[in-house]
């Protein structure tokens, strides 16, 4: 039976800092995402042609999702970097996690006296600590965009109000759902990767063969629609924190 492992395994140190399994595929895909932007950028024309009209395709697609929640299509353009960058980010880590050899290879290592399988990459997307730092920067970033729509004080009166027992004890809600949505935004796309890459050592175990296809399949699209979900609930969450507030 294939050894599974809920938390990401340390594979070296560095500075003192254990540099883990998940923090390296996270790692390589930044590398690629900068490297393929850097590349892109580089052959972009008036006229677009190519790999330049599929880009193009998605980036309105993805405005358009975004003018639809926040009903405004110059405040999509303005918040679509952020939601662009986390929604590409996602999708990509999701999508390498299938990648042949994440997951697969890595070394074997003595643990309590038996040997255990070590993978070399794991999906960033199946360690918490990857997702639940995502949500942290997804949520701080709404607050901020909320900040700066509203200004400081009239934004901070939504969590502290002394006008009446209900406007203060509304506030203090509304406080503790920020914390809330980063629990939220991290388990649902941990359970889910998490999930999915259990079912796909499984499979393999039990019926290498020919089966496990179907299920890499349903997980690049579990993984296209879990980052498609992070994305919206940003933008829904974004809409809130800088509509105006009577």
């Amino acid at each position: 039976m294939p050894h599974i492992e809920i938390a990401a395994e340390r594979l070296i140190e560095l500075f003192g800092m254990p540099i883990t399994n998940t923090l390296i595929t996270s790692w390589i895909v930044v590398g690629f995402l900068v490297l393929s932007a850097v590349l892109f950028q580089k052959r972009v024309t008036r006229v677009p042609k190519g790999a330049q009209n599929i880009a193009e395709f998605f980036v309105e697609k993805l405005l358009g999702l975004m003018e639809g929640v926040i009903g405004s299509r110059e405040k999509a353009e303005r918040y679509f970097p952020i939601v662009a960058t986390l929604f590409i980010f996602i999708l990509i880590s999701n999508w390498f996690g299938i990648f042949p050899g994440v997951g697969s290879l890595g070394l074997i290592e003595e643990h309590e006296g038996r040997p255990v399988f070590v993978p070399l990459l794991r999906s960033a997307a199946s360690d918490v600590n990857t997702t639940l730092a995502l949500a942290a920067i997804a949520v701080i970033l709404i607050n901020l965009m909320g900040i700066a729509s509203a200004g400081v004080w009239r934004y901070v009166s939504r969590f502290i109000s002394f006008k009446g027992p209900i406007e203060f004890f509304v506030g203090i809600l509304e406080f503790i759902s920020e914390f809330a949505k980063i629990i939220s935004f991290a388990f649902r796309l941990f359970g889910n990767i998490f999930a999915g890459e259990v079912l796909l050592v499984i499979t393999a175990f039990l019926i290498p063969y020919f089966v496990p296809i179907p299920f890499l399949m349903l997980e690049l699209f579990v993984g296209f629609i879990q980052a498609l979900v992070f994305a919206m609930l940003t933008t829904v969450f974004i809409s809130i924190a800088t509509a105006e507030h009577h």
